[in-house]
């Protein structure tokens, strides 16, 4: 089955790391893609832009609207993603709590991806 993991964090949080504890960071995150490679199990995943250059679409008055940022009521922003092909959810869940985001406050979310027919969920 396949999962995609959602990053998300504090817009910033790693700007008030340590340069030894950023690269701690990095480092644990290489180490999980080059597993999740090595196993087969990751199909891909990305980083994302500053939430600053996010744009929103929605309903408004009755026609869709470009909004300038998420402006979620939130303090977490979606950050990035993993997908990956595991044999369950708990796998996938395990993989999610290896990422250090998780450690200084960010989560995981993960979420089984349909396949086309969407008839499984």
């Amino acid at each position: 089955m396949k999962y995609m993991l959602l990053i998300w964090n504090r817009p910033g949080f790693t700007e008030g790391l340590s340069e030894q504890d950023r690269t701690a960071l990095f480092g644990e995150v290489d180490e999980i893609m080059k597993e999740l490679t090595e196993t087969g199990e990751l199909i891909g995943g990305q980083a994302l832009a500053n939430p600053s250059q996010t744009l929103t679409v929605r309903l408004v008055d009755g026609s869709p609207e470009v909004l300038d940022g998420p402006f979620m009521e939130s303090k977490e922003q979606f950050a990035g993603y993993l997908a990956v092909d595991c044999d369950s959810p708990q796998r996938a869940a395990e993989i999610a709590a290896r990422w250090p985001d998780v450690r200084y406050g960010g989560a995981m979310e993960v979420r089984p991806i349909m396949d086309e027919a969407g008839t499984e969920m």
